[in-house]
C-alpha cells in the first residue's frame, strides 16, 4: 500500500511539471517574448474593439495571392460566425495563379490548409507552417517530388511561402499563439489565386479554360468562397478521392 501511494505521488509530482501552456511553451523563445512585448496590446485592442474574448479565441485566415492579401477573422468560440479584424499585405511572392504541384515550381499553394507548425526560430523570423502537400495535393502533385515547406512567416523574401515582414508576423504569430493556446488545434487558412467574385473567377476561368487542373480547384474554392462570405461560418470540406472537394 505504501509503495502504491508513493507512485502515485511521484507521478502526480511529475505531471505537475509536464504540462505548460502552449503560450508559455511558446514564450520560452525570445523572438516569442518579443513578439508579444511589441504587439500584445495591439491583439487585445482589435479583440475588445470586436467584442471578442481573449480566452475565447478562434481564429481563420484567408490568403489571396493576387491581391497578395492576408485577411484574420476571428470570433468567439460560441459565436455562430467571425469577424474580419485585421488584414496583412503579402510583400513578396512567387509563381503564378494556380496550385503548387512540384518541388521547385515557385508556386504559392492554392486550396484548404490549417495551420500545423509553429517556428519561433526561423530562418525568416517567426512563422507559421502549412499542411501542404494536404491529401488533394497528394492526389494531384508529382509523386515523390511534391515539395513542402510552405509558411506564412517574417522577412519579404519567398520561393513558394508568403512573407508579410518581420514586424507583421509577430502580430499574425501571437494571434494564432492565444488561438491554439485556447484549444484551437487547427487553424484553418484557405489561399484562393484571387478573390474570388464572380468577375475574378470567369476572368480566371476565360483566361485557364483549357487546364483542367485549375478549373476544378477553383470551382471548389469559388464554391468555400461564396459559403464564406455569404454566412461568415466555415464550410465543411470533405477531401474525395479525386483530389476534389465536396463542400456544404
Amino acid at each position: 500500500m505504501k509503495t502504491t501511494l508513493s507512485i502515485l505521488t511521484l507521478i502526480l509530482f511529475m505531471t505537475s511539471f509536464s504540462f505548460d501552456s502552449f503560450r508559455n511553451e511558446q514564450k520560452k523563445y525570445a523572438r516569442v517574448r518579443q513578439a508579444y512585448l511589441d504587439k500584445e496590446s495591439v491583439l487585445t485592442d482589435l479583440l475588445t474593439k470586436n467584442t471578442i474574448n481573449i480566452d475565447d479565441l478562434q481564429i481563420y485566415l484567408r490568403a489571396f495571392k493576387s491581391e497578395k492579401k492576408i485577411e484574420l477573422w476571428a470570433k468567439n468560440k460560441s459565436d455562430d460566425s467571425y469577424k474580419l479584424i485585421r488584414e496583412y499585405d503579402i510583400c513578396q511572392t512567387s509563381g503564378e495563379t494556380g496550385p503548387k504541384r512540384m518541388q521547385g515550381d515557385f508556386q504559392i499553394p492554392e486550396g484548404f490548409y490549417h495551420i500545423d507548425r509553429f517556428n519561433p526560430v526561423s530562418n525568416f523570423y517567426l512563422s507559421l507552417g502549412l499542411n501542404y502537400p494536404n491529401k488533394s495535393d497528394k492526389i494531384l502533385g508529382v509523386k515523390g517530388n511534391i515539395g513542402g515547406d510552405i509558411f506564412i512567416h517574417g522577412a519579404c523574401v519567398t520561393i513558394g511561402c508568403m512573407p508579410i515582414t518581420d514586424d507583421r508576423i509577430k502580430e499574425l504569430y501571437i494571434f494564432c499563439v492565444e488561438a491554439k493556446d485556447n484549444g484551437q488545434t487547427k487553424i484553418p487558412v484557405t489561399v484562393f489565386p484571387a478573390k474570388l467574385t464572380n468577375a475574378n473567377y470567369n476572368r480566371l476561368i476565360l483566361k485557364n479554360k483549357s487546364d483542367t487542373d485549375k478549373l476544378g480547384l477553383w470551382a471548389d474554392l469559388k464554391q468555400g468562397f461564396d459559403i464564406f462570405n455569404k454566412t461568415k461560418k466555415l464550410p465543411n470540406i470533405v477531401f474525395l478521392d479525386t483530389g476534389r472537394h465536396r463542400i456544404k
